[in-house]
């Protein structure tokens, strides 16, 4: 009998992906509504994706079995919906908004681990005494919308100047996702301390510090399964990432246990059961502190590749089995390389992309590092600060998949890389993305 699984906005990398799991033959893999209506929208409608998706499902010729989410919200929390609808193993929808909800999932933390968990206060950005008032905590910190996507929205704020420029950008744009999180807010029972901080809320974060770690993870059947720690290294500035690379060596093992018991005990605190989820992490090495940054409800597709590279097959794999309501089994070390890297190449100022790599240029770097993975995220004619899910401190200009023998070769395969890719970039118009800086 073939088992039928619905990934809501299957790309062709994620379909290549999963011709690396082995999950038999009797399993296909199906799209659920397109890319772009999960992730460019200009306006989010939650009920009319949730309305599209059921009528997909409910035209489908033959059985529904299974449904996986590997984007951020509307995707999150549209899977578990339509899983529950048809009995299928998901989290609940409320342990998933739990963690969705910025200030919410802080609480939460704070009740498990208040050891790990930073400063942080709720605010309304259209409140107008904000901008007088502030919030009640010292700066610098960091300001973010209480739901948004990719890191969109978030500031790292010094001054009252600062302060109000993030506010002027939010208030524009806060209500693109904000409004749609709130339909699905309003459809679940959300406790008394939450009720008031809504989809076009915000919090403040105190600025934590030193190097940053994820876990993937899953729960299943109220077992806690561990898949893998990635190291993730920012930019020089410290606001953007540059590489996401595994398995982890730059926190000790010990710092690691720790941050996996942190992941567990807020999941279960959380009652998240029956889905996978990945936590950030930083250790401040010098206090021997972690804290944790956020829990996101489902694999990273940026971790994917990785996986495939260094363990022989992606997180896919620990997804799709427990979405069948079997238990994920990771086998580290299984793969072709010792080590592996998501290198993002970028610039920090706007202009419009006049000319990428060619498929000749990318098919000489694959002959130079075999395995390589390239994805151009621009095109001849883009203007950058038009792009869609961008984060407001750099514009990521292709994302390259590396594989080397160990940690020490990564860096050494990543600017090799770079030099087989040519972009250029007419930056004239630099100045009409200044005010982004300013926060």
């Amino acid at each position: 009998m073939v088992m039928n699984i619905f990934v809501p906005g299957l790309t062709r990398q994620q379909r290549d992906e999963l011709r690396t799991v082995d999950v038999g033959s009797d399993v296909r893999f199906h799209s659920l509504l397109d890319v772009d209506s999960l992730t460019r929208a200009e306006h989010l409608d939650f009920q009319d994706l949730l309305r599209r998706a059921r009528v997909e499902l409910d035209d489908f010729d033959g059985t529904v079995d299974a449904i996986i989410a590997h984007w951020d919200f509307p995707t999150s929390v549209l899977a578990p919906v339509l899983a529950a609808e048809r009995s299928l193993p998901a989290p609940s929808v409320e342990s998933v908004l739990s963690f969705e909800h910025k200030y919410w999932s802080r609480l939460i933390q704070r009740r498990a681990i208040p050891e790990c968990v930073p400063r942080f206060a709720a605010f309304d950005p259209f409140d107008p005494a904000i901008e007088k008032s502030g919030v009640d905590l010292p700066f610098p910190y960091w300001v973010k919308p209480v739901k948004s996507h990719s890191s969109q929205l978030g500031f790292e704020v010094r001054d009252r100047a600062g302060f109000e420029a993030a506010l002027d950008e939010i208030r524009r744009e806060i209500r693109t996702v904000g409004d749609a999180f709130d339909e699905v807010l309003s459809t679940i029972d959300v406790p008394e301390a939450v009720r008031g901080v809504t989809g076009t809320s915000c919090i403040a974060e105190e600025i934590i510090e030193g190097i940053q770690a994820a876990p993937e993870v899953s729960m299943f059947r109220g077992e806690f399964v561990v898949h893998g720690l990635f190291d993730m290294q920012r930019s020089e500035d410290g606001h953007s990432f540059d590489r996401l690379s595994y398995p982890a060596r730059s926190v000790p093992s010990d710092v690691q246990e720790r941050m996996l018991a942190a992941t567990e005990s807020v999941l279960r605190e959380a009652g998240f059961d029956n889905g996978c989820a990945n936590a950030e992490f930083m250790w401040d090495e010098r206090v021997d502190r972690i804290s944790m940054i956020e829990v996101n409800t489902r694999i990273s597709q940026s971790h994917s590749e990785l996986f495939v590279k260094v363990d022989g097959t992606s997180n896919h794999a620990y997804a799709t089995a427990v979405a069948l309501g079997r238990r994920p089994h990771p086998e580290a070390g299984a793969g072709r390389y010792g080590a592996a890297t998501k290198h993002l190449i970028g610039v920090h100022s706007d202009g419009v992309v006049r000319a990428v790599p060619t498929p000749e240029d990318i098919a000489r770097l694959r002959e130079e590092l075999p395995d390589t993975v390239v994805q151009l995220d621009v095109a001849p004619g883009d203007r950058l600060s038009e792009l869609p899910n961008q984060d407001p401190y750099r514009y990521v200009l292709a994302t390259v998949y590396l594989g080397a023998a160990d940690a020490d070769g990564l860096a050494e395969a990543a600017a090799r890389a770079e030099g087989f890719l040519p972009f250029q970039i007419d930056h004239g118009a630099a100045e009409r993305f200044a005010p982004r800086r300013t926060a």
